[in-house]
């Protein structure tokens, strides 16, 4: 009985002392995978690696939807040093993004002149958070938890990393973003 339970143990413990420790695994970067954007083209979010980035959901039927004219004032002003703002219109908040994509970049233009990057339409709640949307919100991130409203700001540096995140209801221009966005366009690659 004693060599059979022996026996067993050796069966159990010795595939985990072969094999070593357990690898940890490192999570996907933020900037990896592809987007659709809003004429409907696929696109690699690692083409924006080097690039300073402010990540937005958006909206074209919201309180905040004349955040866009803000938005497109930093990435204008910001835009040659190496900056980006991706917008991303989702649904998930009082229904106020109902258009199909091409509604959406016809409103985007006409009504701001937007020239930055808007991509298709995505859910950046649970539970069909976009695959972007759950790396930005990762609760194990400094700057994770939920999107609580739309227009809220993640911005990134150039090494794809969230260094900071702003409420919804903070307007793109103020101090407190485009101070950031400066300190990190001042670090070069």
């Amino acid at each position: 009985m004693k060599s059979i339970l022996t026996f067993a143990l050796a069966c159990i413990l010795l595939p985990s002392v072969v094999a070593g420790p357990a690898k940890e695994t490192k999570p996907e970067p933020l900037l990896s995978g592809f987007v659709k954007d809003v004429n409907g083209r696929k696109v690699e979010l690692s083409k924006y690696k080097g690039k300073v980035l402010l990540i937005v959901n958006t909206a074209s039927k919201c309180g905040n939807t004349p955040q866009y004219a803000g938005l497109e004032a930093i990435y204008r002003k910001y835009k040659d040093k190496g900056f980006v703002v991706l917008a991303f219109p989702a649904n998930d908040f009082g229904r106020q993004e109902p258009g199909t994509d091409s509604e959406i970049l016809q409103f985007c233009t006409s009504t701001y002149n937007v020239t930055f990057p808007v991509f298709s339409k995505i859910s950046v709640k649970d539970p069909n958070k976009a695959p972007l949307y759950r790396k930005l919100t990762d609760p194990a991130s400094k700057t994770g938890g939920e999107i609580e409203w739309n227009f809220a700001k993640f911005l990134v540096n150039r090494k794809g990393e969230v260094v900071a995140r702003f409420p919804a209801g903070m307007k793109p221009e103020t101090p407190a973003i485009t101070s950031a966005i400066e300190k990190e366009l001042a670090v070069k690659r």
